[in-house]
């Protein structure tokens, strides 16, 4: 009896060996948005479309709605007054555009624990689509999550590369 046990417990072993994980296989893929025909939405600006079928107001670096970070002071998650014309602008185009969604990453810096960071930029996030709503964007348009200080954007330690990563960082449909 105890012959065949254990040549059988080996090839279950040799065949739970050679089966895909999980983590393995591809992820699955991301559906586009679509209209109510169910075609994909139509993209349609008069200053026309950048690769990302973004409309060229979001790129344009002379258009306020290309600046997409909104930075915070230390251990705050409220937006200063100077960004506040920022946010405005990103929901009157929110509120214009309803095909569009936005995803607002809160940043912080490494000062912290990794668990309060987070909390952190999780609340920094929600403030500015606390803010979108209140100004006429859709709630499902518009998702918050918190990065906390994963993605730094100045690896320094000084305050001045602190200062850059307590930030939002606004992404558009098709950048993120």
């Amino acid at each position: 009896m105890k012959r065949l046990i254990i040549p059988s417990l080996l090839v279950l072993l040799v065949a739970a060996c050679g089966t895909t994980s999980e983590l393995e296989q591809p992820p699955a893929p991301i559906e586009s948005p679509r209209g109510a025909d169910g075609g994909k939405v139509a993209t349609v600006t008069a200053g026309g479309v950048d690769s990302r079928r973004l409309p060229l107001e979001l790129t344009d670096p002379r258009s306020i709605l290309s600046k997409r970070s909104i930075y915070f002071d230390y251990d705050r998650f409220d937006i200063k007054p100077e960004y506040r014309d920022l946010v405005a602008a990103h929901a009157k185009f929110l509120t214009g555009n309803r095909q569009f969604r936005m995803l607002i990453q809160g940043n912080t810096d490494e000062r912290g624990s990794r668990e309060y960071n987070l909390a952190l930029g999780q609340k920094r996030a929600d403030a500015v689509k606390k803010q979108l709503v209140l100004l006429g964007a859709r709630e499902e348009q518009v998702e918050s999550v918190s990065l906390g200080e994963e993605k730094p954007k100045n690896l320094g330690q000084s305050e001045t590369a602190w200062a850059e990563n307590r930030r939002d960082d606004m992404l558009y449909s098709g950048e993120f």
